[in-house]
């Protein structure tokens, strides 16, 4: 029998998305998804500031591209669970009238949508139920809501490594296909470059644990995401390294989280 966002929660086993809000400090977690996000923890320490860093990394970048490329319009594909300053919020604080289409297909985050829905008067927040595998299916929405014959920002955080094989670059490719010149592509990623099998025993705890396994790709394997597009300076860095904050104190710390943000020429 199908689940729909109205069943109770399984509070007894642990949630992918419900151990991420824990590193994130939220509090949409239980005592199964704080154990887990402890035991990954003590596998590598630094996943619970991944966690915040790439929280981090998306407000800078959504600030980038409404201050200084007039983004007024963003598909955020993956959303997760609601924390502080998510993408409508950090947009819609610089342009009111910007206008964000989420998607996710999780009945959890489903559940939480409406934490998501809203706006200012001025703009306009959307919530779409659709997989990433299914592009066809989140364009059609988002074009609903968005005008996809303006300049998008199209958000990948933390998604496209659930996707194991070589099908995950055909579907970025498609979603970019699909926005006009001038939109711009934000994505994370996680990767072994630094911490090697202490990361790789971290994601083979969080794979038993989530029904929604990861896989690692090198930096190189990374970077493909990019083909065809002109990336932002510094271009792709550990996420801490992307234009740090003035305010931040000290040199930023490297970790097995790569970023870049890149315009469609």
């Amino acid at each position: 029998m199908s689940r729909t966002p109205h069943d109770a929660p399984n509070t007894a086993e642990p949630h992918s998305a419900r151990i991420y809000n824990y590193w994130l400090g939220g509090k949409d977690n239980y005592p199964a998804d704080r154990a887990m996000g402890d035991q990954i923890l003590s596998v590598l320490p630094m996943i619970g500031e991944m966690a915040v860093q790439n929280r981090a990394f998306l407000q800078r970048a959504v600030r980038y591209l409404v201050e200084e490329q007039g983004i007024r319009q963003f598909l955020d594909i993956g959303t997760g669970l609601p924390t502080a300053d998510n993408t409508h919020e950090v947009a819609q604080r610089a342009a009111p009238d910007a206008r964000i289409v989420y998607v996710d297909n999780d009945p959890l985050v489903l559940a939480h949508a409406r934490a998501l829905l809203t706006s200012t008067t001025e703009g306009h927040t959307a919530y779409v139920d659709a997989d990433l595998r299914d592009p066809d299916v989140i364009l059609r929405a988002a074009a609903e809501h968005l005008d996809l014959s303006r300049p998008v920002g199209l958000v990948l955080l933390g998604l496209l490594f659930h996707i194991p094989d070589e099908s995950v670059y055909d579907i970025v490719r498609e979603l970019v296909a699909a926005l006009p010149s001038g939109s711009h592509v934000v994505v994370t990623h996680s990767t072994n470059a630094a911490t090697g099998e202490a990361m790789e025993k971290a994601v083979r705890q969080w794979n038993e644990a989530s029904p929604v396994p990861i896989v690692l790709r090198s930096p190189e394997e990374i970077e493909r995401f990019f083909e065809g597009l002109e990336l932002v300076e510094p271009g792709l860095v550990s996420i801490p390294m992307w234009r740090p904050a003035p305010a931040e104190v000290g040199e930023p710390q490297f970790m097995d989280e790569f970023g870049a943000v890149a315009r469609k020429p």
